[in-house]
């Protein structure tokens, strides 16, 4: 009996498709739905853990919020004030920050503008603060380059840090 043979024969239409047939049903109850359900539990659990640690987060620090105003339409963006809503949220004063920003420069159909931001004695918490916090608010700027970041001698937490970031429009 040849492999072609074996297609032409009628007993495999007859009797092992049906049996196929018959148990494909107790394979999906058997395997495909006990995965199925365990994957929907699992689903429902990851749900309610993010959903307390969201809670928790809201708790901890509720000026999350503050930067999250669905009414509010967003405006064009500038580096000074940008910088200036980031820092005073962060506790950095504005003489504790410098900017400088370059003109908006086209390339290739693409606007983008670069500026550097200067800030001095802050803490590193909120230096990551502000970085963080200015990134998550817009999200077509980036930071291109950390240029300094220099402890201060003699104090336990006081930074110089120079940022390079650039906005693409």
């Amino acid at each position: 009996m040849n492999m072609k043979d074996i297609y032409k024969n009628p007993t495999l239409y007859y009797i092992l498709v049906p049996i196929v047939v018959a148990l494909w049903p107790l394979l999906v109850w058997g395997v495909y739905l006990p995965g199925a359900e365990r994957s929907a539990k699992s689903e429902r659990d990851d749900y309610t853990e993010a959903q307390n640690i969201m809670l928790e987060i809201l708790t901890l620090v509720p000026d999350r919020l503050e930067f999250a105003d669905a009414n509010s339409t967003p405006a064009e963006f500038a580096y000074v004030s940008a910088v200036d809503r980031v820092a005073s949220f962060c506790g950095i004063p504005s003489a504790n920050y410098t900017l400088s920003s370059g003109p908006i420069i086209t390339r290739r159909g693409k606007k983008s503008q670069t500026a550097t931001v200067g800030l001095k004695d802050v803490s590193i918490t909120n230096f990551a603060k502000f970085l963080s916090t200015i990134q998550l608010r817009w999200a077509d700027l980036e930071c291109v380059q950390l240029k300094k970041l220099k402890k201060k001698v003699g104090f336990p937490n006081k930074w110089d840090v120079d940022l390079e970031f650039k906005y693409y429009y």
